[in-house]
C-alpha cells in the first residue's frame, strides 16, 4: 500500500494520475497547503522540502519519495510501466519529464502567480512568464505534430506535462493556435485515470463559479504573502 500526500495542484495531479493509471492501491493523505499542512513536523519528516506531493511505499519498508518527477520515475520503475527499460527509450521519457520539471512547471507556475495571485499587477512580469510558457507549449506542439505522445507510448512524460498544460487558462495562456497540443491534451483528458486523478484529494473548480474561482485565488494569495 502507498500513502499519497497531496493537494489539488498540477504537481499533485502528476502523482495521483500515475497511481490511477498504474492501478496501484493507495491511501490519500490530504495536505492542505492553504492552511500550512506542508510545514508541519510530521509532514516534513516525509518531505523535508515541505511541498506536495510525496509518497510512502509501505510495500518497500516505508520508503518515502518526494519531488513529483522522482515519484513518477519511482512508480514507473516499481511497476515496469509508463517508461521503457531500454536506455534510449528511458532517456527520451526522462528528457521530456525534465522538460516539464525544469521548464513548463517553473514558468507556468510563475505565470499563475503574477497573473492570478500576486496582490500587485506587474504587466512586465505577467508578459514575461506567459510568453515563456507559450514558447514551451510551442515546443510541445512541434513534437506532437509527428508523435502521438511525447516519447513513444504513453508515459510519465505525458502525465507530467499534461498535468500542467491542462491548466493553461489559469495562467492566461491560449492554445487555440496549437492544434497538435490540443489534440494530445484532449486525448489524455479523456483517460479514466486522468478523470479520476485530478479530483484527488478533491476537485478544484478552476473553471467554476466566480465565487469558487475567487476562493482559490484568496487561498493562493494567503500562501504567497504569508
Amino acid at each position: 500500500m502507498i500513502d499519497l500526500y497531496t493537494w489539488g495542484t498540477p504537481n499533485g495531479w502528476k502523482a495521483s494520475v500515475a497511481l490511477e493509471e498504474l492501478g496501484l492501491p493507495y491511501t490519500v493523505k490530504p495536505i492542505d497547503i492553504t492552511k500550512g499542512d506542508q510545514k508541519q513536523p510530521e509532514y516534513l519528516a516525509v518531505n523535508p522540502n515541505g511541498r506536495i506531493p510525496a509518497i510512502v511505499d509501505h510495500d518497500n519498508d516505508g520508503f518515502a519519495v518526494f519531488e513529483s518527477g522522482a515519484i513518477l520515475i519511482y512508480l514507473a520503475e516499481k511497476t515496469g510501466k509508463l517508461m521503457p527499460t531500454d536506455i534510449k527509450g528511458r532517456s527520451q521519457v526522462i528528457q521530456w519529464l525534465m522538460f516539464q520539471m525544469g521548464g513548463v512547471g517553473p514558468m507556468q507556475g510563475q505565470a499563475n502567480v503574477f497573473y492570478r495571485y500576486f496582490p500587485e499587477k506587474l504587466p512586465s512580469a505577467i508578459e514575461r512568464y506567459q510568453k515563456e510558457t507559450k514558447r514551451l507549449y510551442e515546443v510541445l506542439n512541434t513534437r506532437l505534430k509527428d508523435h502521438e505522445y511525447l516519447a513513444g507510448d504513453y508515459s510519465i512524460a505525458d502525465i507530467a506535462n499534461w498535468s500542467w498544460v491542462r491548466a493553461h487558462k489559469w495562467a492566461g495562456v491560449t492554445i487555440d493556435d496549437l492544434p497538435s497540443l490540443k489534440r494530445w491534451l484532449d486525448q489524455i483528458e479523456a483517460r479514466p485515470a486522468s478523470i479520476t486523478g485530478v479530483t484527488i484529494p478533491k476537485k478544484q473548480n478552476y473553471d467554476g463559479t466566480k465565487e469558487e474561482v475567487q476562493e482559490i485565488i484568496d487561498s493562493a494569495q494567503s500562501m504567497i504573502t504569508r
